[in-house]
């Protein structure tokens, strides 16, 4: 029992959870949850011993983690499908999907425009206008949007936005 406290002590309360799922899944033989969980928690550790000095994430550290590899199985599944490995690529898409479960919902593409209209406005208000003004609009974007939406979806509609 002793041991136990001392695992959990210095842990966030998300990567708590992600231990405690991980535990129910091995004891229900849950082979996909299981596997996906001790990926995800080997990426954590990974990214918490990385650098100088180990450290442990908060739990917005943690989510961009869990959202890193949920794009990394969702990037993969692709290259099977395109391979024509269909059975890999759909164990990919269901660890992609068993992640999302842990992730804040994502923003719908109407949600995300408004936002992004917003600041193409605020952009030109200070003086940015067309294409040039990419980065000053993504400047003013990531930060409201920062993880309800993957950024490479988020360029794409700053740059449609623009031209």
């Amino acid at each position: 029992m002793r041991r136990r406290t001392w695992q959990t002590r210095g842990m966030t309360t998300l990567k708590a959870k992600l231990q405690e799922d991980l535990t129910a899944a091995i004891k229900a033989r849950d082979e996909l949850s299981s596997s996906t969980l001790r990926l995800t928690l080997a990426a954590i550790t990974k990214e918490e011993v990385a650098g100088k000095e180990a450290r442990v994430l908060s739990d917005d550290e943690v989510l961009k983690v869990i959202a890193k590899e949920a794009k990394k199985r969702r990037e993969a599944a692709e290259a099977f499908s395109q391979g024509g490995r269909a059975e890999s690529a759909a164990r990919e898409l269901e660890e992609g999907a068993f992640l999302d479960r842990y992730l804040p919902k994502q923003l719908t593409d109407e949600e995300l425009g408004e936002i992004v209209e917003q600041a193409v406005a605020e952009a030109k208000a200070a003086g940015a206008e067309g294409p040039r003004a990419m980065g000053a609009v993504m400047k003013i974007v990531n930060p409201k949007v920062a993880g309800l939406a993957e950024g490479g979806r988020v360029a794409a509609v700053v740059k449609a936005k623009l031209s």
